[in-house]
C-alpha cells in the first residue's frame, strides 16, 4: 500500500511540476458586451494557433503552451485592467493576445502592460490613437489602424456614387476615432457628412438620436459602432421609422449576428472589415474546418497571427522574458526569411530553432510597420438576400 502511494504521490508531483513548466498566453477578449459575438470565433482562431505550437513538441525546447482566457468586457476599463492584471500578477502569463477593443486596450496598456513590461498584441483595437500611445515597445497590433479604415470607406462611397451620409458612432475611443477618419477621407474627396450624432450603448431607444440624424438628409447612414449593441439599435430605429434603409457599416458591425437580426432588410448594405484574399486566408479557413468556427471570420485571422508572432518571437529570442522578445516581433512578421502561413507553425519553431530567419506572413498577409501595427488590407462587403457578401478587397 505504501509503494502505491508513494507511486502516486510521485506522479502527482510530477504532474505538478510539467504544469508549472506550461507557457501561459493571456486571450484578454470582450467575452461579454457590445462585441462578443465577434469575440468567440476570435479567442478560438488565436487559441488554434497556441494549439498549434504547444503540439509541435518543438517550442522552447519542448514547453507545453496553454491558453488563460480574461474579460475585457470591450467598454469597461476597470474590468479590462482588473482582467489583465489577474493573467499577469496571479495567472503568470508571459503575454498577451489582446485586448478586442481600443478604449480596453488603452487601459490595459496603461495600467498594466507598461508597469508589468509584458507584451501585449491586439488583433482588433483599430484607434488611430494607438499609433502614437507611449507603450514603451511593448505593444503591437496585427489590425491595421481606422486612419485606414476611413480612407476605405470613403474610397467604396465614392465608388459606388454615394456623395451624402450621416454619420453615427459609439462614444468611445474606438468610435470616435473612427468617425472622424472616415468623415476627414469623405469630405476630402468631395463628399457631405449631413450630421454626426454619438450614441451610447445600452440604451433601449434611438429614436431621438436617427431623428437628429434624419432631418439632415444623407443617402446612407454610416454606423460606426458595434453589432450587439448601440450600433444594432441604431439600425434598428432607423429601419422603424422609414429613416434609413441602407448602412455603411465598419468592422464593429460587421459579422452574423446582425444579418441574423435584420435579414434582407438592410439588403444593399455596405460593409468592411480587416481581410485579404491571400493564400493564407483560405489556409487558415481550411485548418478551421471543423473546430467549431470560421476562419475566415471578422478577426479571426488577425487573432491567429496575433498568437503565432507572439510564440514565434519568443523562440526566435530562445526566452519568454517580454523585454527581450519584444525587440524580435518585427523580425519574425517581416521579411527576409522563409515565409510562414497558417498550419506551419512547427516549420517555423523548427527554423528559428536551427539560427534561421522566417517572414510570417499568416493569414493576413502580415506586414508591421511604423509603430508595431499592420499595415492592412481590408474586405468589401454588401448585405445580399439577408448575408455578408464579398465583393472585392483593397
Amino acid at each position: 500500500m505504501k509503494k502505491i502511494l508513494g507511486m502516486a504521490l510521485c506522479a502527482s508531483l510530477v504532474s505538478g511540476v510539467a504544469a508549472a513548466q506550461d507557457v501561459k498566453v493571456g486571450m484578454l477578449q470582450g467575452f461579454t458586451g457590445p462585441t462578443e459575438s465577434l469575440v468567440a470565433p476570435m479567442a478560438l482562431g488565436g487559441e488554434l494557433a497556441i494549439q498549434e505550437v504547444s503540439d509541435s513538441g518543438l517550442f522552447l525546447g519542448g514547453k507545453k503552451v496553454v491558453s488563460v482566457r480574461g474579460d475585457s468586457t470591450c467598454i469597461d476599463a476597470a474590468a479590462a485592467t482588473a482582467a489583465a492584471e489577474r493573467l499577469v500578477t496571479s495567472e503568470g502569463v508571459v503575454g498577451i493576445n489582446g485586448a478586442t477593443c481600443s478604449g480596453a486596450t488603452t487601459a490595459v496598456l496603461n495600467n498594466v502592460v507598461r508597469p508589468n513590461g509584458v507584451v501585449m498584441i491586439s488583433p482588433s483595437a483599430t484607434s488611430p490613437a494607438l499609433s502614437t500611445i507611449e507603450d514603451d515597445g511593448y505593444f503591437f497590433r496585427t489590425a491595421p489602424s481606422d486612419a485606414r479604415q476611413g480612407e476605405i470607406i470613403a474610397s467604396i462611397l465614392k465608388e459606388r456614387g454615394i456623395s451624402s451620409a450621416a454619420l453615427t458612432y459609439t462614444n468611445n475611443d474606438y468610435g470616435k476615432g473612427l468617425a472622424d477618419a472616415i468623415q476627414a477621407s469623405f469630405e476630402a474627396g468631395g463628399g457631405s457628412i449631413t450630421a454626426v450624432a454619438a450614441h451610447e450603448d445600452g440604451k433601449a431607444d434611438y429614436s431621438a438620436e436617427v431623428a437628429t440624424l434624419a432631418s439632415a438628409g444623407g443617402e446612407i447612414l454610416i454606423v460606426a459602432g458595434y453589432l450587439d449593441q448601440g450600433g444594432k439599435g441604431m439600425i434598428q430605429a432607423a429601419l422603424d421609422t422609414g429613416a434609413f434603409d441602407k448602412f455603411m457599416l465598419p468592422d464593429g458591425m460587421v459579422g452574423e449576428s446582425l444579418t441574423d437580426n435584420f435579414g434582407s432588410a438592410i439588403d444593399g448594405s455596405i460593409g468592411t472589415n480587416p481581410g485579404t484574399d491571400s493564400p493564407g486566408a483560405a489556409m487558415l479557413a481550411k485548418l478551421a474546418e471543423g473546430k467549431g468556427f470560421k476562419g475566415d471570420d471578422p478577426y479571426v485571422p488577425e487573432a491567429y497571427d496575433a498568437s503565432a508572432i507572439l510564440l514565434l518571437a519568443m523562440q526566435s529570442a530562445g526566452t519568454t522574458d517580454s523585454s527581450v522578445y519584444k525587440d524580435h516581433i518585427v523580425k519574425v512578421a517581416n521579411a527576409p526569411g522563409e515565409k510562414i502561413y497558417p498550419g506551419e507553425l512547427a516549420k517555423a519553431l523548427q527554423i528559428l530553432a536551427d539560427g534561421g530567419d522566417i517572414d510570417y506572413v499568416g493569414g493576413t498577409a502580415l506586414e508591421l510597420i511604423g509603430p508595431g501595427e499592420s499595415a492592412g488590407s481590408f474586405r468589401e462587403t454588401e448585405v445580399k438576400g439577408g448575408v455578408f457578401e464579398t465583393v472585392k478587397y483593397h
